[in-house]
């Protein structure tokens, strides 16, 4: 037994071995830092390959807002990793997750501290970062900490803004002097960024007016490389227009807004400032993301006919106005856009009134609109009507997600008129489209 033995073992680990270097850094990849940490240790080969770049760089590092055992060890983790595999990351991203008290707030400082000064330290390769939803306006972010914070961050973009490609500071809830000192780091000795892609969503506090202050549009104007920019219609005005205009058009290919109720949208933005825009930018298509601003007049003086969208999206969750009707909206201001609208995406309580007909319609008079997607009081025959239209061409639709309310706790019924549909056109929708089609109770 022992000469087999010594006869086998010899096979089985030139198995091993010879395992092909592609198949074995795919198996290094779906370990965890801890798995791959006694992986190396198996062999010469197996620790050289726990130095390969290809696997350290992306990096999404979490630290829990609530402390528990299993995130008890993800501060110290997350600078062990930077200091041992720092040098090759290109794209990091770092969630904070709800944190609850001034100790948390403080330990992911200090943590934050350690961990982008080893990598300004150890990286010239960072193409990507993106830190999300600090909420820095919260009050557990005491103003030692957030101060402390916020220089670390500065610094760090100070050294390496001229590496990266994007960044996003998305839910950051910044004074609009915090914010425009953090965002002119990226310029820093240069007079000038070259991020390309910018998302600044949230980026300022609640109910602060933006696109008033000179200092944001200062700040703007440092941009010269943008192809995507994401931010608030807080932020929009014609002197930002009017830099993004000259500074941008040779780059400029996406624009995201967002308007939330209690963010100020009130400004008054010129028709020509868009068209300028537009006209400069050949390729700018803009989305819009509408939260709870939902009044024919507010939109109206938004939704400018100049402008270029490629996106509507209105959202009034569960709120019902009684005195609110979306049928102007679907029928006067919506068609302006019928040669450019590609998504469209509707939630909002119609319990007061029908729009079956004024939402068909709509979708038949956007020839190029292929995402559609509405959870509303609908009556069930309007997924057929919709899918009538595809078979018949009339609709370019290749996705359509419907969550159909209703006001009974069952939904036997309306389940049964679904199945019908679906098997009587089940071999356009297996075969063209994305389909979601569900009733929901509205109790």
């Amino acid at each position: 037994m022992d000469e087999e033995d010594q006869l086998i073992q010899p096979q089985d680990q030139s198995c091993w071995a010879t395992l092909p270097d592609v198949c074995l850094r795919r198996v290094f990849w779906w370990l965890g830092d801890r798995d791959r940490s006694r992986a190396a240790l198996v062999c010469r080969k197996w620790n050289q390959m726990m130095y390969s770049a290809d696997l350290w760089r992306y990096r999404t590092i979490t630290f829990s807002g609530r402390p528990s055992r299993v995130h008890a060890s993800e501060f110290e983790s997350a600078l062990w990793y930077v200091k041992k595999f720092g040098h090759y990351l290109e794209h990091l991203e770092i969630k904070f997750l709800n944190p609850y008290n001034a100790v948390l707030t403080k330990k992911f400082q200090v943590t934050m501290r350690g961990l982008l000064s080893c990598l300004g330290k150890s990286n010239n390769r960072l193409k990507s970062l993106s830190i999300q939803h600090l909420e820095l306006d919260r009050l557990v972010w005491r103003n030692s900490i957030r101060s402390s914070f916020m220089k670390s961050l500065s610094f760090f973009l100070k050294k390496m803004g001229r590496h990266l490609n994007y960044l996003s500071l998305k839910g950051a809830r910044l004074t609009t002097e915090q914010g425009c000192h953090i965002l002119n780091a990226l310029s820093y000795l240069r007079n000038e960024s070259t991020v390309s892609e910018l998302n600044i969503e949230d980026y300022f506090s609640h109910h602060l007016a933006v696109y008033s202050s000179p200092q944001f549009s200062k700040t703007m104007a440092t941009f010269r490389n943008l192809v995507s920019l994401t931010l608030n219609y807080n932020c929009i005005s014609d002197e930002l227009l009017e830099n993004l205009c000259d500074n941008n058009a040779g780059t400029l290919r996406t624009m995201n807004i967002k308007c939330h109720i209690h963010d100020p949208h009130g400004q008054v933005i010129w028709g020509m400032s868009w068209a300028k825009l537009a006209r400069h930018t050949t390729s700018l298509k803009v989305n819009f993301f509408f939260e709870r601003v939902m009044k024919y007049e507010r939109l109206a003086r938004i939704l400018l006919q100049e402008i270029p969208i490629r996106s509507i999206s209105l959202r009034s969750c569960y709120f019902s106005d009684p005195d609110w009707s979306m049928r102007p909206t679907l029928t006067d201001l919506l068609p302006t856009f019928r040669h450019t609208l590609q998504k469209l995406t509707f939630e909002f309580n119609n319990n007061h009134e029908s729009l079956d007909e004024e939402l068909h319609l709509l979708i038949l008079s956007c020839r190029k609109l292929f995402y559609f997607k509405i959870w509303a009081f609908l009556d069930v025959k309007f997924v057929e009507r919709i899918l009538k239209s595809r078979e018949e061409g009339q609709c370019a639709l290749r996705t359509l997600k419907v969550r159909i309310y209703t006001n009974r706790y069952e939904t036997n019924e309306e389940d049964r008129t679904l199945r019908e549909i679906y098997r009587r056109y089940r071999k356009l929708i297996d075969s063209e489209l994305n389909y979601f089609v569900i009733a929901y109770p509205m109790m």
